[in-house]
């Protein structure tokens, strides 16, 4: 995909740009900074998240990440939720999930929101994220060190994986 900041639209509408992908390839935050890269953007905040080595003090070896069907409309709908509901304009809001097997250290998601300044894009970028969590159905099977495995985030979105 080509999210040069120059094939980047100012949307005519007014709204907010909105992009929210999942996907089963490594993610990039250079990505996904260019894709709320706009002319107007004083301020970028930006959310990584990445796969830690513990959890709940047992020592993890691997994530497996699974998405229900809809769950990339799901997460474009909370993305456009956010945009829409900031109290102050948003610019764009991106979010990128990945699926499947990961490793420590690897890039889960990323977050990313751009406004005309800095407070607009951090309130955005910390409710996208929040948002996601709570509302996409995407459920994560953590692997520990001593062979045992566990589901997180299985009901939280009210579907089972």
């Amino acid at each position: 995909m080509d999210i040069s900041p120059a094939a980047t639209p100012v949307r005519a509408d007014g709204r907010a740009l909105v992009v929210a992908e999942l996907r089963d390839s490594p993610l990039s935050v250079d990505e996904c900074l260019t894709m709320v890269s706009l002319p107007g953007v004083g301020g970028t905040a930006l959310f990584v998240g990445t796969v830690r080595d513990h959890d709940g003090g047992r020592p993890v070896v691997e994530l497996e990440y699974v998405a229900h069907p809809l769950a990339e409309r799901e997460m474009a709908a909370v993305a456009r939720q956010v945009a829409d509901g900031a109290a102050e304009p948003v610019l764009a809001v991106a979010v990128v999930h990945r699926t499947g097997l990961l490793a420590i250290g690897d890039i889960a998601v990323v977050a990313a929101a751009s406004a005309a300044h800095r407070a607009e894009a951090f309130a955005a970028c910390r409710r996208l994220i929040d948002e996601v969590k709570s509302q996409v159905p995407i459920w994560k099977r953590q692997l520990f060190a001593d062979g045992t495995a566990e589901w997180v985030g299985a009901c939280s979105a009210g579907h089972l994986p």
